[in-house]
């Protein structure tokens, strides 16, 4: 089989997404159709905001849809009017089986994770958050539990120790593109070869999740280790970003400030889990076996600094974590 000849539906919505869809297109595969969400109001004037995929989809010409549903009998009919051989899903929504097994060859999807591990919907930010020192992307075919089909490839990155979530996620979107390409040709070239999950699982061992981040996930408990606050603060950064609620003598209510940068310390003078410390330009706060030295912040309704400009116009008295 040519490139050309296969007939994909493409299926995502964020940047990590396109990076793949266009490594897709720019090799000379036949991508038939684009799925994604619909457009949704966004920022202070709720203009409807489309999704990176569909900007891209609509520059190169490609037909575009956005079902509310993804059961809905109309929407499911016009898919199976491309006849598309292949589906390929990257960064999207859980898909119905009626969609998933609708293309002869099957419907793969790429992961951000070395499945089994962090199966959910943020492996990248779980895996700097738990301190792994590695990670990867997965290429598997779906099936009905989520994250668990039998896999096709897997490549694998190294996560430095300081490094946060942002730069990790780029290096994985350019990982994935090119492994999304790889599979694409092991399924044309007929050489393609899976494993079961159930294989690369341990006895007694239960795979790593990747649940879904909340905003209570985001606050920091400095009742921890320095070590877990500061994988806390680089796994959640540059978004969702790590927090702490500060108070201080000038302003009775709580503020949120949130911390993109930090680093560890763990010698000299200890503080008291929680308290914080102003000593000239730096800022320190306490955690059960060291501190964190806050290095770049942004207040609630203000722009994203570094600490030491923070300092110079901050006046603060007394300041706790509330």
């Amino acid at each position: 089989m040519n490139k050309s000849d296969l007939k994909i539906i493409f299926l995502g919505t964020p940047e990590f997404a396109v990076c793949s869809l266009d490594k897709i297109c720019s090799s000379g595969f036949n991508v038939v159709a684009v799925v994604t969400m619909p457009d949704k109001p966004a920022g202070r004037g709720h203009h409807l905001y489309q999704s990176p995929v569909k900007e891209y989809a609509l520059a190169h010409n490609l037909p575009v849809l956005q079902p509310v549903s993804l059961k809905d009998e109309a929407f499911v009919e016009q898919l199976r009017s491309y006849g598309a051989d292949l589906f390929v899903v990257i960064a999207f929504r859980m898909l119905p089986k009626v969609v998933w097994e609708m293309p002869r060859l099957g419907t793969f999807n790429l992961h951000a994770s070395l499945l089994p591990d962090y199966r959910g919907a943020a492996p990248i930010n779980w895996a700097v958050i738990n301190g792994e020192k590695k990670t990867g992307v997965t290429t598997f075919f779906l099936k009905h539990e989520i994250d668990t089909g039998d896999i096709i490839s897997q490549q694998a990155i190294d996560i430095k120790d300081d490094e946060n979530v942002g730069s990790v996620h780029d290096r994985l979107m350019e990982l994935g593109a090119k492994l999304t390409i790889d599979t694409l040709d092991q399924i044309i070239s007929g050489t393609l070869v899976t494993t079961p999950q159930s294989n690369l699982i341990k006895e007694g061992v239960e795979p790593k999740s990747a649940p879904k981040i909340f905003k209570e996930t985001c606050k920091i408990d400095f009742n921890k280790p320095v070590k877990d606050v500061y994988n806390l603060i680089r796994g959640l950064s540059p978004y969702p970003t790590a927090y702490i609620d500060i108070c201080d003598d000038t302003n009775s209510s709580p503020r949120q400030m949130k911390i993109f940068e930090s680093k560890i310390i763990q010698d000299g003078d200890k503080l008291i889990p929680g308290s914080i410390e102003i000593c000239g330009d730096k800022m320190y706060i306490g955690a059960t076996d060291g501190k964190i030295m806050l290095l770049e912040i942004q207040m609630q309704g203000k722009k994203r600094m570094s600490i030491a400009d923070f300092l110079r116009g901050a006046k603060l008295i007394n300041p706790t974590l509330a």
